[in-house]
């Protein structure tokens, strides 16, 4: 699987948050935000909608 990288800007108090629930579920914070992210309801992408789609190579 190829991975991609995001980067955020959050504030200080975020930031510390975010770092002290990953040590306290013993997780990384890149695992906290893949959980949250799966938790998420699926979108239907019809014809119309302007949410971007996977690029397929073509060869």
């Amino acid at each position: 699987m190829k991975k991609n990288r995001l980067d955020l800007r959050l504030s200080d108090r975020r930031m510390n948050k975010l770092r002290l629930y990953s040590v306290n579920q013993d997780k990384s914070m890149t695992r906290i935000i893949e959980d949250f992210i799966d938790t998420l309801p699926e979108q239907d992408i019809g014809k119309n909608s302007t949410t971007p789609q996977p690029v397929k190579p073509t060869a």
